[in-house]
């Protein structure tokens, strides 16, 4: 039987307040979703006058750092035309997203999860993930 480790409610809720928290320091208004080790979302939250439009998009970033347990700016590089993940997008039913604001949740040298932050350019969306996964 394998075990692997894994986001709790608890530990969500912790990578969203950080990512909030950097969000109102940006007067950036963000979507922050956190998916567990199996990418299912265990929580998301759309700060006030935060872009309807961006909820997707942060679960999706989240649903990517995981999927491929790197981070979206890191897989967008990858992903460019001629590179080795060129067309990546489009596939898993377009929900992989390749531009900055996902990250993969580390703890104890394991991914047990991924937080995905969309609202704001990309380098502000990147700086909320970066504090939201400090969050952990």
């Amino acid at each position: 039987m394998t075990s692997i480790e894994s986001i709790s409610l608890q530990d969500a809720r912790r990578v969203i307040d950080a990512g909030e928290k950097r969000a109102q320091e940006l007067g950036q208004p963000s979507n922050i979703a956190v998916v567990d080790a199996a990418e299912p979302c265990v929580a998301h939250a759309r700060m006030d006058d935060a872009w309807l439009g961006s909820v997707d998009i942060s679960i999706n970033k989240a649903f990517t750092a995981r999927a491929f347990d790197i981070s979206t700016a890191d897989l967008a590089a990858n992903a460019a035309p001629g590179q080795q993940f060129y067309g990546i997008s489009g596939s898993n039913q377009g929900r992989v997203m390749i531009f900055a604001g996902g990250l993969p949740l580390h703890r104890n040298g394991q991914v047990v999860g991924a937080v995905g932050v969309s609202g704001g350019s990309g380098d502000q969306d990147q700086s909320v993930a970066q504090a939201a996964a400090a969050g952990l």
